[in-house]
């Protein structure tokens, strides 16, 4: 009988493990398997990647305990997420630490715009102008969730802004936290004292000031009401 793919004469089964893990991965970055989709099957697996069934199965586990899959009975196995801390932030986001994730956000919102103001292009300026205007329309038209959603994409467009790949990733994963905390602050409903003004942020950037984009992206994250 030929010996496995898993056989002996093969790399250390950790090592084949830690590969699969790494190209399963890749195809999922890469967009090959995008969020919401399903993966191949276990066989078609074991076919592409040239590693046998268990391997196969615990580079999966690994990714499903991650966060990033997950196996639906009976239907097979889907992309939940591209980021593997997300879900970790996810399951600590709890209403008793929303003042910790304000705290968080301040950390990275205000170092983003200050290095967007300093590294800020013309198509950055138009992603911004077009995100204040949405936000600005979705408040006007008194459309809280899409407000909530035309809020949280400029706030990302300002960490786009800044260039810094890093950051952008570890601000990616708070995502869900940056939507709670927005919907939080705004008490549930779109009320004129709860009306903050971001085009001082925006023109700040513009502008090329780093001191007044960190005043102005700090000025808002303030502790949220009884935190």
């Amino acid at each position: 009988m030929p010996p496995s793919v898993d056989s002996a004469a093969a790399p250390p089964r950790g090592h084949r493990v830690r590969q699969t893990i790494a190209q399963l991965r890749e195809r999922i970055l890469g967009g090959e398997w995008p969020v919401g989709g399903r993966i191949p099957t276990e066989p078609q697996l074991v076919a592409a990647l040239g590693v046998g069934r268990n391997t196969v199965r615990e580079a999966v586990r690994a990714l499903v305990h991650a966060g990033v899959l997950e196996c639906r009975q009976g239907s097979g196995t889907y992309v939940v997420s591209t980021d593997e801390l997300a879900p970790v932030v996810a399951r600590r986001l709890t209403a008793d630490r929303m003042a910790e994730v304000v705290e968080v956000r301040r950390a990275f919102e205000v170092e983003a715009a200050r290095l967007a103001a300093l590294r800020r292009t013309t198509e950055d300026l138009a992603a911004l102008d077009g995100a204040l205007a949405a936000r600005e329309a979705a408040w006007h038209d008194g459309r809280f969730d899409e407000f909530v959603a035309a809020d949280a994409a400029l706030h990302t467009a300002v960490v786009a802004a800044a260039h810094n790949g890093m950051l952008a990733e570890l601000y990616a994963s708070v995502g869900a936290a940056l939507h709670s905390t927005i919907a939080q602050s705004m008490g549930g409903a779109l009320e004129p004292e709860r009306y903050v003004d971001h085009s001082r942020l925006v023109e700040a950037i513009r502008a090329g000031d780093p001191g007044r984009a960190a005043i102005e992206a700090g000025a808002f994250l303030e502790p949220l009401p009884g935190a």
